[in-house]
């Protein structure tokens, strides 16, 4: 590894661990309140495992699950001290994620053989989808890749106009239209006008609507069917964007949003500010949807590659 890598290797971990610094420092009080004055895991650790699980938004199924593999790991090996906790903690969170997350990217990257390779993101108003888009593109572009977006969020000004303002930051060209123009119209132009460039990656922003979800299936199912007009069997790459500081209402977000379309992949954002960031281990496990990227502060470069062998180190740093 070059001394740039490592370099640049370092200073993501570091913003990792201080992204998800508010999470491991109140799910690391809870737990130790938990374990207060108790020599040996038992029935009463297990339950109060359970409870600091919960409330640190990993949600009711996911912690069931782990809670039932610690429980078969102490009946095997009959005693099983406290201090044994965390580690085992970290084996079976880090063995959910592996369930979920296989050959995972190591960077911002794309297949070869998809050109343009097409990213239709969805995800509700205020979740950071655009600025995600924004940072994504940043990081393509990185990557020496030719980047286009699409504006196909016609049903707000302030969706196309903040697309242009990060579209401008960048420095990728936009295809946009009027508000209130056809969404599919608009995605259509984009992957006309990213064959006309030589494209390599295509990212289409959508309307994030969750109140009539009927017309959301709709419009998504008619984006996609117009996109394969242009290009066949896109798009290559369905992300939901998810804020992470809502914590609960992020799994109603993902619940909702995977009955309307085939999600491939999540982002999750604003780890940074919230303690909430159990919800990452939890999503993946009930959705068996792979976490691609996590937003772990404001940053341009703050949007990273989920890696689910960094995320649980920097989880339970706190306690090497």
């Amino acid at each position: 590894m070059s001394l740039f890598k490592k370099i640049f290797s370092s200073q993501k971990k570091e913003a990792l661990d201080k992204g998800l610094e508010k999470t491991k420092t109140g799910f690391f009080s809870k737990l130790s309140k938990a374990v207060a004055g108790k020599s040996k895991v038992d029935d009463e650790v297990l339950d109060n495992l359970e409870e600091v699980l919960v409330s640190s938004d990993v949600g009711v199924d996911t912690t069931l699950k782990i809670i039932d593999r610690i429980e078969a790991r102490v009946s095997k090996d009959k005693y099983m001290g406290t201090d044994e906790l965390n580690t085992i903690l970290r084996e079976e969170i880090a063995g959910l994620l592996s369930e979920t997350h296989v050959g995972e990217e190591a960077e911002f990257s794309v297949p070869p053989d998809k050109k343009p390779y097409v990213i239709m993101v969805v995800g509700v108003n205020g979740v950071g989808k655009t600025t995600t888009i924004g940072k994504l593109a940043h990081q393509f572009k990185n990557q020496g890749l030719k980047v286009v977006l699409g504006a196909a969020d016609t049903f707000r000004a302030a969706a196309i106009d903040q697309l242009q303002i990060w579209a401008d930051r960048v420095d990728v060209p936009i295809v946009k239209q009027k508000m209130g123009s056809d969404p599919a119209s608009v995605a259509f132009d984009t992957l006309s006008s990213a064959l006309t460039q030589d494209a390599d990656v295509v990212i289409i922003d959508t309307a994030g609507r969750l109140h009539n979800k009927v017309n959301l299936m709709n419009e998504l199912t008619k984006i996609k069917r117009v996109m394969q007009k242009v290009v066949a069997d896109t798009p290559n790459d369905v992300l939901l964007v998810l804020d992470g500081s809502t914590g609960q209402n992020a799994f109603e977000q993902a619940k909702q949003f995977t009955k309307a379309t085939e999600v491939t992949s999540l982002a999750v954002t604003k780890l940074d500010g919230t303690a909430k960031g159990g919800v990452v281990i939890g999503i993946s496990d009930q959705f068996q949807i792979p976490v691609k990227y996590i937003g772990v502060g404001e940053g341009i470069d703050d949007l990273q590659v989920f890696n689910k062998h960094e995320f649980v180190d920097s989880f339970f740093s706190a306690t090497d």
